[in-house]
């Protein structure tokens, strides 16, 4: 099992071949700080569950292959049949995946080009995001989040596209209601979700402070239009 410092090189150098130097070093610099302060503001979603039309999300871009990875050995087998690991791009997806988060992925090429993550449980809930808004997982409901598409496949309906079979998929697991944080200056994020005129319930502040965190919701008494 690689260990998350190999991940990292391994993503690093990938990053490198595609985007430059620039880009590994402003996203280094963003990944140490990360470890010791993060602070942001968040809009808190509601989506209800409904059939739609799978026509009417389809992403610009033609030749693509769409998965669902539940396991590490599922990756395993992925990887050796298109000669490309995507969790060598996501430092956290095995770990994400061995505590029971779902993995979405859109593969372009044999490359990884989009993936976001379904959470079914509160492990899985706090592998993929952690953070702390309720997520009724007894009462039918999950939680998406970590969605994230590469720099160069950007603009093309891919998280969209995403998003709808995520949606897809929860239904048919008799899921009703899906929730997730999306910040505020995330405004592709939000067009997205727009798509599927999800109910904003509440504004949300996160800071962290190595160990500590405080964590704030305000309710929406108006609904927040990202149209």
């Amino acid at each position: 099992m690689p260990s998350n410092i190999s991940v990292l090189l391994g993503r690093a150098k990938d990053v490198l071949q595609k985007e430059g130097l620039i880009p590994v070093l402003r996203r280094g610099s963003a990944l140490v700080a990360s470890q010791f302060f993060q602070y942001d503001n968040f809009y808190l979603y509601e989506h209800k569950l409904q059939e739609r039309n799978e026509a009417d999300f389809l992403p610009e871009i033609q030749d693509f292959t769409f998965k669902i990875i539940s396991s590490n050995e599922e990756a395993d087998k992925l990887a050796e049949a298109i000669g490309s690991d995507f969790r060598r791009r996501f430092v956290t997806a095995r770990s994400r995946l061995d505590k029971g988060a779902i993995a979405f992925c859109i593969f372009v090429k044999g490359e990884i080009a989009h993936i976001g993550w379904v959470a079914l449980s509160e492990e899985a809930h706090k592998a993929v995001d952690n953070l702390p808004y309720r997520v009724y997982f007894s009462n039918h409901e999950a939680c998406t989040g970590a969605t994230e598409t590469i720099p160069e496949y950007r603009g093309k309906g891919l998280m969209a596209y995403g998003y709808f079979k995520r949606f897809q998929f929860l239904r048919e697991k008799g899921i009703v209601v899906s929730r997730n944080a999306v910040a505020k200056s995330n405004i592709a994020s939000q067009k997205a979700h727009a798509k599927f005129s999800p109910r904003v319930y509440a504004e949300a502040k996160h800071l962290r402070l190595l160990r500590w965190h405080f964590w704030k919701e305000k309710p929406l008494a108006q609904p927040v239009s990202h149209n």
